[in-house]
């Protein structure tokens, strides 16, 4: 590694150095270079890079420090399932695959396209490789009937860093699951999809760290022509988590849901962050985000739909973020972003946070239920909007969020 490239962070922190030193350990390669230097423009993200100012892991990530608590339980395990695993000891996959699905292991480092507007997915994809995993898993999705795939991303470990890149051929379908489980001082994964033509894609993430490990989860997703994605997120936090979603719809008629939902107790601070190109005529965005935050919890939501002049007319799209503040202290920051440059479209947003309807604690109350139980009820009740398209997977976040309710 050049001396140009270390100097580019400015003031490196220990946890930055260390990084360094894990790239500087790996195969030289340009494109891995190129990627890293994304990333060493900025180095770990702090609170005065705009897009990050809510969420400063340069001050969160002190040391890569092996975490005493173990990784999260799976809930989103399934029997049958094809199952891929990401530690930081390396990557597993099973020998037999599932008709229409097909795995390539590349150990060299591909291109990533808008590598600099996502610093951590650029450093996941400049650290992945190490040991026993690929640089880049590459997988192919051919078939119109449903492929079902899991992903396991867990430590125990200092730093797990891997990146999957998904080509969805014409009218291919792709149910896939993501389970972010956390056990490494830094876990930081790429998860990149193409959809071409009518190609359907479910997916859905489950996010869940400790309070002393540092969380980042991008994924980039384009679209062709009547692609269409429906994405659910369920997430707890960590010391610091971010998930990052990036799409654009490239041909008309791309369609896309983006729903997500977070429960933040004293300690956790989770940040959902999305942003929404719509780069051809005629396409449609849904996106519904919920939130309830205890006292020393912090939930952060940015989206931003850009909508360009010429391409983007008769653009359908919809943004709506709603937060619960259960404690006294519990912190929500919310930027909902319309940039529409575009005169024939229907853009909406909107904002809200605030604390848990009295009324409606009284009515449950007078009926005889704990003021506890009443409020888990309708905390419940106010973020199963968010898990609607979770398929399958509804019933598992659904009882995970329950769970995690009955213990404040």
């Amino acid at each position: 590694m050049s001396a140009a490239l270390k100097d580019m962070i400015r003031n490196p922190t220990v946890a930055e150095l260390e990084l360094v030193a894990r790239y500087a350990a790996l195969k030289a390669d340009p494109r891995r270079e190129r990627l890293f230097e994304a990333f060493a423009q900025t180095g770990l993200p702090h609170r005065r890079n705009e897009e990050w100012r809510w969420s400063d892991f340069k001050a969160a990530v002190t040391g890569l420090d092996v975490p005493a608590a173990p990784p999260a339980a799976d809930p989103l395990a399934t029997d049958g399932v094809t199952t891929l695993k990401f530690t930081p000891q390396g990557y597993t996959a099973p020998a037999t695959l599932p008709p229409g699905l097909r795995l390539l292991a590349k150990d060299e480092a591909q291109a990533m396209s808008g590598a600099e507007n996502a610093p951590l997915g650029a450093l996941a994809a400049a650290l992945s490789g190490a040991k026993n995993a690929p640089a880049t898993l590459l997988a192919e999705v051919t078939d119109e009937a449903p492929v079902r795939l899991h992903m396991v991303f867990s430590g125990p470990g200092a730093i797990n860093a891997a990146r999957v890149v998904f080509l969805l051929r014409p009218g291919a379908r792709l149910e896939v699951s993501e389970s972010h489980l956390g056990g490494a001082a830094f876990s930081t994964a790429l998860v990149e999809y193409t959809l071409q033509e009518g190609a359907k894609l479910s997916r859905v993430v489950y996010q869940r760290g400790g309070k002393t490990e540092a969380q980042a989860i991008t994924a980039l997703i384009h679209q062709d022509a009547d692609a269409e994605t429906k994405q659910t997120v369920l997430a707890f936090g960590a010391k610091v988590a971010r998930i990052e979603t990036r799409l654009v719809h490239q041909e008309t008629g791309s369609h896309a849901t983006l729903n997500a939902a977070y429960l933040a107790g004293d300690g956790y601070h989770i940040d959902f962050t999305s942003h929404v190109r719509h780069g051809a005529r005629a396409c449609v965005t849904r996106q519904v985000t919920k939130g309830a935050v205890l006292d020393g919890g912090r939930g952060v939501f940015q989206g931003k739909f850009h909508v360009p002049r010429n391409a983007g007319q008769q653009t359908d799209a919809s943004m709506q973020h709603n937060a619960l503040l259960l404690e006294e202290g519990a912190e929500v920051f919310a930027k909902p972003e319309l940039e529409i440059l575009a005169d024939d479209v229907q853009c909406a947003h909107g904002n809200t946070s605030g604390a848990l309807d009295q009324n409606q604690l009284f009515y449950l109350r007078q009926r005889g239920i704990p003021l506890e139980k009443a409020r888990a009820l309708l905390t419940e009740a106010f973020i199963a909007e968010a898990l609607e398209e979770a398929g399958d997977h509804q019933e598992a976040l659904r009882a995970e969020a329950q769970s995690w309710l009955s213990e404040v």
